[in-house]
This record gives C-alpha cells, sequence and structure tokens, in this order.
C-alpha cells in the first residue's frame, strides 16, 4: 500500500499525532527498508477485565499490524507496582506482585480477540526496569526537571491545588519513556491522557542517540451513559468477553449522539457512511436505530461471529420490539414462597444493593410476568416459573428451592 494511502487508515479517529512528519517519514524508510515498524503499547494491568474503551486503541494497533508492522504489547509489571495518576486528581494505588501477574494473564488471554498473535511481541517492563541500579534511577531522572514535569496537566492541577505530588510519581513517565528507549520504539500509542509521558519517552530516546518515536493517541471514549469515560466501576462499560446478546443490548442503549463515534473508533465502517448517518440522525431524517444496528452487528461480528449477530439482532428483536420473553434466562431459587418486595428483587440478583431494588421499583421499571411491581412495602407470592424483568435488559425465572 502506498504511504499517502497508509496515513489515511493510521489517522483516521487519531486525537494528537506528533509529528505526522515523522510518521510519513519511519513508513518511508520501513517501505524502504523492508522493515517492519515497532509500535510500541503499555499497558499497566490495574483491572483485569477489557472493555471496548480499551478497543479503541487495540484496534488501531491491529490495524498497523494488517500494514505489515509489529505490535510491542508491553505489560508494565514494574510500572503498575508503583502507580500512575493519568489525568486523575490522586495516584493510582499500587497494586501487589499477585494482583499483577493475575491481570497479566487476563490481558494477555483478551488482547488477542482484536491484536494478531502472529504480529504481537508480549514484553514485561520489569525485565529492564527491574535491573536498574541506584546509579542507573538518579540518572535518568536527571534528564529531567521538575519544571518539565509541572507541566503534565494533573501535576500542575493538584500542585496549584496543594494536593500531594509523591516523589516517585514523577518518575512513572520517565520509566515509561525508558521502555522506549529499552524497544527501540518506533511509535507509541496511548490514550489521550498519556500524550506527555509518550512525549517524554520522544525525549529520552533523543538522548540515547535512536530516532524519536512517534506519539499517536485516541481519543477516550464515553460509555454507555454518553457521559463519562468507558469504565467497569461505573457499570457504563461493554467487555469484550460479554455474550452476544449483552453485547448487542448494551449497544443499543446508547445515545444516539455517540452512534457515529462509536462507528468510526470501533470499527471499519467507511467514514462516507458514518458521516452520511450522522447527517441523517442530525436532521432527523431516519430513526437512529438503523445505525445503532448497524453499529451492534459489527462489533458483535467482529468479537463472536455473523450467526451470533444475527441471532443477538433477533433476541432483541424478541424482547425489545415484540416485548416477548428471552429465551435463554436464568433461573434463580428463592428460600420461600412470599417475600418483601425489595428483599426479593435484591435476593434475585438482578440489582446490586437493596436501595437499587427500591429506586427500581419506585420508578415502575420491576415486572413481574408483565405486571408492574410498584409498592416497596409489598409481600410477593411467587409463583415457581413467574419471569422477574428490572429495567430493560435484566431477566430472570423464579423458582422456590
Amino acid at each position: 500500500m502506498d504511504i499517502n494511502s497508509q496515513m489515511e487508515i493510521i489517522k483516521r479517529g487519531a486525537k494528537d499525532i506528533v509529528t505526522e512528519d515523522d510518521l510519513k517519514a519511519v513508513l518511508e524508510k520501513s517501505a524502504q527498508t523492508n522493515a517492519p515498524l515497532k509500535v510500541k503499547f503499555g499497558c499497566d494491568p490495574s483491572a483485569p477485565d477489557i472493555h471496548l474503551g480499551h478497543v479503541v486503541i487495540l484496534r488501531k494497533l491491529r490495524q498497523f499490524q494488517q500494514l505489515g508492522h509489529t505490535v510491542q504489547f508491553l505489560i508494565g509489571d514494574f510500572t503498575a507496582r508503583i502507580g500512575d495518576p493519568s489525568g486523575k486528581s490522586a495516584t493510582r494505588p499500587p497494586l501487589t506482585e499477585e494482583q499483577v501477574r493475575a491481570n497479566a494473564a487476563t490481558y494477555k488471554e483478551q488482547v488477542f480477540k482484536v491484536l494478531l498473535p502472529e504480529k504481537t511481541e508480549v514484553v514485561f517492563n520489569n525485565d529492564w526496569l527491574g535491573a536498574m541500579t541506584p546509579h542507573d534511577i538518579v540518572k535518568l531522572c536527571a534528564s529531567h526537571t521538575v519544571a518539565r514535569m509541572l507541566e503534565r496537566d494533573d501535576f500542575s492541577k493538584r500542585f496549584r491545588e496543594n494536593i500531594p505530588i509523591r516523589i516517585h510519581e514523577f518518575l512513572y513517565p520517565l520509566f515509561q519513556g525508558h521502555d522506549s528507549v529499552a524497544l527501540g520504539s518506533h511509535v507509541e500509542l496511548g490514550g489521550s491522557d498519556q500524550l506527555f509521558n509518550i512525549l517524554v519517552g520522544r525525549e529520552l530516546q533523543k538522548d540515547a542517540g535512536q530516532t524519536p518515536q512517534v506519539a499517536l493517541t485516541m481519543p477516550i471514549i464515553e460509555g454507555l451513559d454518553g457521559v463519562q469515560k468507558m469504565s467497569k466501576s461505573l457499570g457504563n462499560y461493554v467487555g469484550v468477553t460479554d455474550p452476544p446478546n449483552d453485547m448487542f443490548g448494551k449497544l443499543m442503549s446508547i445515545p444516539d449522539t455517540l452512534i457515529a463515534r462509536y462507528m468510526l473508533l470501533l470499527t471499519d465502517i467507511p467514514e462516507e457512511e458514518i458521516n452520511g448517518a450522522a447527517m441523517e440522525i442530525w436532521w432527523g431524517s431516519e430513526n437512529p436505530r438503523k445505525f445503532k444496528v448497524r453499529l451492534a452487528r459489527e462489533i458483535v461480528t467482529f468479537f463472536h461471529s455473523l450467526a451470533a449477530a444475527d441471532e443477538a439482532e433477533a433476541e432483541f428483536d424478541r424482547v425489545f420490539a415484540r416485548k416477548e420473553l428471552p429465551s435463554d434466562m436464568e433461573t434463580c431459587k428463592l428460600p420461600c414462597e412470599e417475600m418483601p418486595a425489595v428483599e426479593l428483587v435484591f435476593a434475585s440478583g438482578l440489582v446490586a444493593t437493596k436501595a437499587d431494588a427500591r429506586r427500581m421499583i419506585r420508578q415502575k421499571a420491576v415486572t413481574i410476568d408483565g405486571e408492574i411491581l410498584d409498592d416497596e412495602m409489598a409481600v410477593v407470592k411467587i409463583a415457581p416459573g413467574a419471569a422477574l424483568r428490572v429495567g430493560k435488559r435484566r431477566f430472570i425465572r423464579l423458582d422456590i428451592n
């Protein structure tokens, strides 16, 4: 593929490229020498599960692989034990060695749902950072000033607000930058909150006599609520291991304003089609549901199969369009035939707390066999086989022990 075509693929959806001229130069050199680029992505295993927020970057890495380049998937088993604020107002808590190992194993398993294994090198930064002597670390620290570190937005904000910054936190971007020196990376990808750290890598590579890596960042996408960033802790996420029906249903629930953004960052749908969909949604000339189905089918097909997407769409229509019950409901066995409404909803496992149960009942979002349960004080007589529904997508069949 010619260089300009490669540039268009790489630039799609990107937030920052430092610099485009450097990117074009390394692509041209790669073509001339027939040597693939080393494209680095560092990931601290701070949580064990990967969701579509992570997939935005993983898809860009996959595009590099499809263009013939090699991904250096770096698991930060050393840096995860330091903690990195990266846009947060407080330090991310460091992990134990056991947590790092467990999360890293899950990461390795899940990333290959997107990345091509034969074009991926999995590396661990403890291999070189763990071997550094105190002299090596002091020398690394001498490469940057405190003033330079305070240029990072989260550090400067905390400094202005008199929120403590621990000295070890300044080491994080230096260690991340040193990773690029150790690996000889040509390009480094990250979320937009990682731009400062990636630029540190450019500077350290230059000091080491290497060609400075290209910094490429991707947007951090909003979750299903359309407001806060996608996060498992906020419950507004789609996991890469979600079953097809769950994945499809969650994507059908996103606000209309996210449809084009998700299409651009999470699918290969042509940009012309995405722009057309965005205009039709804006003017109200087409029902947004049509475009949500297109989006959901693309993502379910990628992570599962075309047949799974067909089945998930049919199930969604059956449950939400025709108001029928899901075909694969689980069964919850209850200890007695009568239970207070709040206790029943909580015992079903469809809500996390009794407060959530009360809230859903008050919102008239709970039904039993289609009948609304709106009295949180009511004592409910349970018929074996009855279908309990909480909200739009949570169902379970009730039975008695």
